[in-house]
């Protein structure tokens, strides 16, 4: 079983950037799974934003293209997402979810501000 744990969120002002962290821990052969964002605001569907695979192939929703960056680092059992020239819109609840075709694991998601 593995546990997975969020993290780096926070307020920032538009414009601003924040890292999040996803790190899995436990009995996990991290390198094995693919790794996704996704963040949910009050009243919405949780939605996707960016995902990176085991073989580090990245995609990202259209409205972070150029702006959010996914990557992993598999020694760590650590994936990011860094969030360049961070938006309004982009305040949410960010959660990561680590799986394949056998396994789904999600972390608590961690929150977003984006406010002046």
């Amino acid at each position: 079983q593995a546990h997975i744990v969020t993290s780096g969120g926070g307020l920032v002002q538009p414009g601003g950037s924040l890292n999040l962290s996803c790190t899995a821990s436990g009995d996990i052969f991290f390198s094995i799974y693919g790794v996704h964002w996704y963040r949910e605001t009050p009243g919405n569907e949780r939605e996707k934003v960016a995902g990176i695979t085991v073989g580090d192939y990245a995609t990202y929703e259209d409205s972070v293209k150029g702006r959010f960056t996914v990557t992993r680092d598999n020694a760590k059992k650590t994936a990011y997402l860094l969030m360049n020239n961070l938006k309004f819109e982009d305040t949410a609840l960010y959660y990561c979810n680590v799986r394949n075709i056998g396994d789904s694991y999600w972390g608590l998601g961690t929150q977003v501000t984006v406010s002046s």
